[in-house]
């Protein structure tokens, strides 16, 4: 019996085509293989796909799973976006609350209707600070990249930090050089299976008068995705590094925003909208925003 699935390709993090970062979205997966899903996004060849599921249970709204072109991961912030953005504009949702499921946990989404189209606001799971990368394996970083000790701001650590999908937060002071990081790829996929981290981000604190706090670019060969135009994952898990470590003071007591760009590197720019929610000064949960743009829609048969 023929079996059809409905596919949308959406630029997340930008009301702009051909920019942000690109997503699929299967909208109806039920009776997808694993093997099977792993072919359509490796075929589709975005960074992240997203396959959605029908909840059919209680405590949630629906179910989503993220695959690159070669592994799945617990979640991915464009490909949550690109989802529940699918989602709404095929069901015309009004604003709402979602509930979604993920290798993260359950976790909500809200969908805010702006007249004729929607922004999407996602809670990422809860912070955790691992280990600083040093010694041996800094060194390893550093060379992999292409940087020196002299390009870091000397008083922030290189550390992993996760809400959810763990990265490697490398601050520098210069947006030149972060634009000119030509990356030894094979080599970082290497120290990806030392360290237990996937992706590097490369950060720095954005010199203009505009709104934007970061610019950033993110690099994970070891899941098949040599570099990520815009990153839910990355700039999620920056807000509480940039508390913790002091490079930035809230005006607000009790919660810290801020927008973050990335992709220009790569010709796509997009913009993410982060909040750090504190309790006296101290990170407690994220929740990221961003709109995004269907490009194409087609059919997956089997």
């Amino acid at each position: 019996m023929t079996r059809e699935y409905r596919y949308y390709q959406i630029d997340s993090f930008t009301k702009d085509r051909f920019a942000g970062n690109p997503a699929g979205v299967v909208v109806n997966a039920e009776g997808l293989s694993d093997a099977e899903m792993q072919q359509i996004a490796r075929e589709v060849n975005n960074s992240e796909t997203a396959f959605i599921f029908a909840s059919g249970h209680p405590d949630y709204d629906v179910h989503i799973r993220f695959f690159t072109p070669i592994v799945e991961v617990p979640i991915c912030g464009h490909a949550t976006i690109a989802a529940h953005y699918a989602r709404a504009t095929e069901l015309q949702l009004e604003s709402t609350r979602i509930l979604h499921k993920t290798g993260a946990g359950i976790l909500p989404v809200d969908i805010v209707r702006e007249s004729h189209d929607y922004k999407i606001v996602m809670e990422q799971g809860g912070i955790n600070f691992g280990p600083a990368i040093e010694g041996e394996n800094k060194a390893q970083l550093l060379n992999a990249l292409k940087l020196s000790e002299d390009d870091l701001i000397a008083h922030a650590p290189v550390q992993i930090v996760s809400t959810g999908h763990s990265k490697v937060m490398i601050p520098l002071k210069n947006k030149d050089k972060m634009n000119q990081i030509d990356p030894n790829y094979g080599a970082l996929s290497q120290l990806s299976k030392s360290i237990g981290c996937n992706g590097y981000y490369v950060f720095t604190l954005a010199a203009g008068n505009d709104d934007v706090l970061v610019d950033g670019r993110m690099f994970a060969p070891a899941i098949g995705i040599n570099e990520d135009p815009v990153t839910g994952n990355a700039n999620g898990p920056l807000g509480p590094y940039l508390i913790r470590h002091q490079l930035v003071q809230s005006s607000e007591p009790s919660l810290f925003r801020f927008r973050s760009r990335q992709g220009e590197a790569m010709g796509r720019p997009g913009t993410v909208e982060v909040e750090v929610l504190l309790n006296e000064g101290i990170p407690v949960s994220v929740r990221i925003a961003g709109h995004a743009v269907i490009v194409y829609q087609a059919k997956f048969v089997f």
